[in-house]
């Protein structure tokens, strides 16, 4: 019995190692990846060789199966508690909603503006770049200004110039 809690216990930290490394090497976190590559690593190891020391009976298999199940549900969890990365924001609004735009702006957050003609009359288009983390707070400051605004969150993999570190600084400088 104490095999089988060990071996769930140890997948489930297993394999959020296995997706944090995944998501830290696909967006390039060079140190991260190895820091969770050898955590992953270390604990792979110590948990297969318990699944296939012994006896390796059905069950403690099973075990094994449905722990590495549970981690990538934990995995997902802890990567969107930890929203590593950016997110770029486009707001499609009718009217130019300048209250919006300097609320944004006077809270850290870098907005372009875009006027456009939409099928039955111009629209703006605001383009925000902002950390991951910030996503539910963005988008509640762009409902309360623009309720009906639609809004597309798309997660860039490089960007270059611009001064949204310097954005970002000032931010969590003003917390």
């Amino acid at each position: 019995m104490s095999n089988l809690v060990l071996i769930l216990i140890m997948q489930l930290f297993y394999v959020p190692m296995l997706a944090l490394r995944t998501i830290c090497m696909v967006k390039k976190l060079t140190l991260l990846t190895s820091i969770f590559g050898v955590l992953e690593s270390l604990i792979y190891v110590f948990g297969l060789s318990l699944v296939l020391t012994g006896e390796q009976s059905i069950l403690e298999m099973l075990v094994y199966a449905f722990g590495f199940g549970m981690g990538l549900i934990v995995g997902i969890y802890v990567e969107n508690r930890l929203a590593i990365g950016y997110t770029s924001v486009i707001a499609n609004i009718r009217e130019k909603n300048m209250a919006l735009i300097t609320h944004l702006r006077e809270n850290g957050y870098g907005v372009t503006v875009f006027e456009g003609e939409g099928r039955e009359s111009s629209r703006y288009r605001l383009d925000i770049l902002t950390k991951r983390s910030l996503e539910n707070e963005l988008l509640n400051i762009i409902n309360r200004f623009e309720p009906s605004a639609f809004i597309i969150f798309y997660e860039p993999k490089l960007f270059k110039g611009g001064y949204i570190l310097e954005l970002m600084k000032k931010r969590i400088a003003k917390r």
